[in-house]
């Protein structure tokens, strides 16, 4: 967790990202076996498995704009356990489906329940943000997706093949009970309504969202160009480079590492550069990571640019999600729900678009198409950027918004929105022996971790460690993605052993920072 947020002293903080690691689990694996698992047990051809995916995709994006008016009405925590209770309910019916209609519904209920449940708890943590700095919460929180959508590959992986679907998806409808259950801990929060009705007695209700639409245009347009590349690439990998599924999850585990690691601790250089500066860097470094697809073939090239790709990826997300939520006039909810709704567009119809163009004029002329979609996106952000009307950045300590009335109207109303959990030391200074216990803690936790999940590998004859030990190596023909996925969590976990251990032997201060 980044000491940029309550999280780590707020136990209200903590459930809410351990509520995300959780429902991210189980999503993210769904979006991969959904269509294997329609084919090979309901018999479904492939216009009933693009129809099961889009309605899906479709019915969240209906129902992200109510999720935002829900969560600036309700207790945005209540609205998120809701939408983890739907969650639920959905793997469950894809446990017991039996026919394509059941299994339809079960996609209406994932697609309902993932945006109460997404819009909800970016609401909720723009809500805690203070003095209009959300970058370091906003990465904290999707660093806590991204270990979610770790960890459920890694048990998809290990147990497919023993338990099959079934037990897949009852662990998924597990994980989401047990997330809705923490969402529901602790006092009820009723939404901050003086502040927000009196930010609307001072502009006329949609204000916000006319100032919002460049940048969400921007958000949806570049999403879609990601998401097309993202599948044709794919393909490519597959087809035109011959890799296996194996081969393909190699190229893109240090992406997928960076993506996991970075968004947590992107803000503090972020934070220093200022929002518009970083979101114009990242749909940059996309234009390249895209033109440099065009023209690279070899996995190691392919592997590389993916990997800068996720980390401007890390870093962009959660300005984009924090500046929303700065301008969004009070009402986080529906400015999210907004948001979402824009990339999730983006995501339904880049991959229809660049599917497109890719059989009429080739793979060059599509990696070309993206690097443009994302060239564009860093000239016209700036202007987005200033039609949300935010004050101006002070670099170093992140962005501001509003004006000072304003800002007291703000903390006045976010009084009525504290949790009886929280730490009010949050944002003290932690000094060079408080900092190394912590450090000292954090690893303890961190390496519980790594030996579980070791132990699990062991168990399924796939730990690169055991084996190095007791064989002396692993023979080329049983490296699978299992064994690979040992190996990098072992170079992590050396990595985070030297740092955590270097504040006992170099014991130095922690400095405070802005607190979500």
């Amino acid at each position: 967790m980044s000491a940029g947020t309550r999280a780590p002293a707020d136990p209200a903080g903590r459930r809410v990202l351990s509520a995300a690691l959780l429902a991210s689990a189980p999503a993210e694996v769904l979006d991969f076996l959904l269509p294997l698992w329609a084919g090979s047990t309901l018999g479904a051809g492939a216009f009933a498995v693009g129809a099961l995916i889009a309605f899906e995709a479709v019915l969240s994006l209906i129902v992200r704009p109510l999720a935002g008016e829900l969560a600036d009405r309700f207790d945005q925590r209540r609205v998120a356990a809701a939408g983890a209770g739907l969650y639920a309910l959905s793997f469950a019916g894809y446990a017991l489906a039996g026919s394509p209609a059941v299994a339809f519904v079960a996609a209406g209920l994932g697609g309902a329940g993932g945006a109460l449940f997404w819009v909800a708890l970016r609401a909720w943590t723009g809500r805690r943000v203070q003095d209009g700095d959300g970058t370091s919460a906003y990465g904290t929180l999707l660093s806590a997706e991204g270990q979610g959508a770790f960890v459920g590959y890694l048990v998809a992986f290990s147990l497919l093949e023993r338990g099959g679907y079934p037990l897949l998806f009852w662990l998924g409808c597990a994980a989401c009970a047990v997330a809705a259950g923490l969402l529901l801990r602790g006092p009820r929060q009723e939404p901050a309504r003086a502040a927000t009705e009196r930010r609307e007695r001072r502009e006329r209700r949609g204000a916000a969202e006319r100032r919002l639409l460049p940048l969400m245009v921007v958000s949806a347009v570049t999403a879609a160009a990601e998401a097309g590349l993202w599948m044709l690439l794919l393909l490519r990998l597959q087809t035109d480079l011959g890799l296996s599924p194996n081969g393909i999850a190699l190229v893109f585990a240090p992406g997928f590492v960076v993506f996991v690691l970075l968004p947590a601790h992107a803000h503090r250089l972020t934070d220093r550069v200022g929002r518009t500066p970083a979101m114009v860097a990242s749909f940059a470094a996309s234009a390249l990571f895209a033109a440099g697809l065009a023209v690279a073939s070899t996995p190691p090239v392919i592997a590389v640019l993916w990997t800068v790709a996720a980390a401007c990826f890390a870093a962009q997300i959660p300005v984009e999600q924090a500046t929303v939520a700065a301008a969004s006039g009070g009402r986080i909810g529906r400015a999210m729900g907004l948001y979402e709704s824009a990339r999730l567009a983006g995501v339904v119809v880049g991959p229809l678009v660049m599917g497109l163009l890719y059989e009429e004029a080739g793979w060059a002329a599509a990696c070309v198409a993206a690097a443009a979609t994302s060239a564009l996106g860093a000239l016209v952000v700036p202007y987005a950027v200033r039609t949300l009307g935010l004050r101006q950045e002070r670099k170093g300590s992140g962005p501001r918004t509003g004006d000072a009335e304003e800002d007291r109207e703000d903390r006045e109303g976010m009084e009525t929105d504290t949790d009886t959990d929280t730490d009010k030391n949050a944002g003290t200074v932690l000094g060079p022996k408080a900092h190394a216990r912590k450090e000292r803690r954090d690893w303890y936790v961190h390496t519980v971790a790594f030996a579980l999940g070791q132990l699990i590998l062991w168990a399924l004859d796939s730990s690169w460690l055991v084996r190095q030990i007791t064989d002396g190596g692993v023979p080329d023909g049983e490296r699978g993605p299992l064994v690979w996925v040992g190996r990098i969590w072992l170079t992590i976990w050396v990595i985070d052993t030297v740092w955590s251990w270097s504040y006992t032997v170099w014991p130095r201060e922690k400095k405070p920072k802005p607190s979500a």
